[in-house]
């Protein structure tokens, strides 16, 4: 299972296509506009991004290089009617993995799909709607909302060190009454149910007299 981005402004297009990747075992979080993507799925990590060319508030060229500079290693499928050669040659150019042309069969975007996953690294992402965490294999851990602001905090810190007391504080501690033995302890019990579930370790290691970070 993939989170997939979907950006297509024709409403009939847009729900044939959510429920079709859907079915086919994906998430799928769907906008008909750039603007309307951004608000649902700005704190998402997504694996790949499905994106037409003609939407209302940008160009899906430019879109797909502003998504490309910002997660290198995030697929892009470009779904569009403007099929000429230059076309397809500036939707590459601008960082699109696969270029395809409407109309098309549904499965063959869906092996387009399939075939852009199989290529692409996917790790662990942290999904704010569900309050969960999805391992690499798509193993599904639930969170408690200590455990959500804790992993957000170190996601968005992106590898550096959160101090205990920033950390604590984001959980909603205060910090001069606070046990520091009782944030260690609702790791290691994170650390434990994910080996339990799926046998990966969690990415947070710990900086001894320091705080946590996320690896």
């Amino acid at each position: 299972m993939a989170l997939i981005g979907l950006l297509e402004d024709e409403p009939d297009l847009r729900e044939e296509l959510q429920a079709y990747l859907v079915a086919i075992g994906h998430r799928v979080v769907a906008a008909d506009s750039v603007a309307a993507f951004l608000a649902v799925g700005a704190d998402l990590r997504f694996d790949l991004v499905v994106l037409d060319r003609g939407l209302p508030d940008a160009d899906g060229l430019e879109v797909a290089e502003r998504l490309r500079r910002a997660w290198p290693q995030i697929g892009i499928i470009m779904l569009t009617a403007r099929g000429a050669s230059q076309d397809r040659v500036h939707g590459l150019e601008k960082g699109a993995d696969h270029y395809l042309v409407k109309p098309l069969h549904l499965s063959e975007l869906g092996a387009h799909v399939a075939a852009l996953l199989r290529r692409i690294p996917r790790g662990w992402r942290l999904h704010s709607r569900e309050s969960c965490l999805y391992t690499p294999d798509d193993v599904r851990l639930d969170l408690s909302g200590r455990e959500f602001a804790l992993l957000r905090l170190l996601a968005e810190r992106q590898g550096e060190v959160a101090g205990r007391r920033e950390v604590a504080e984001a959980l909603g501690w205060e910090w001069m009454a606070f046990d520091q033995r009782r944030l260690d302890t609702m790791i290691s019990r994170l650390r434990r149910r994910c080996r339990d579930l799926c046998g990966l370790e969690l990415p947070i290691r710990t900086e001894h007299a320091r705080g946590y970070h996320a690896t």
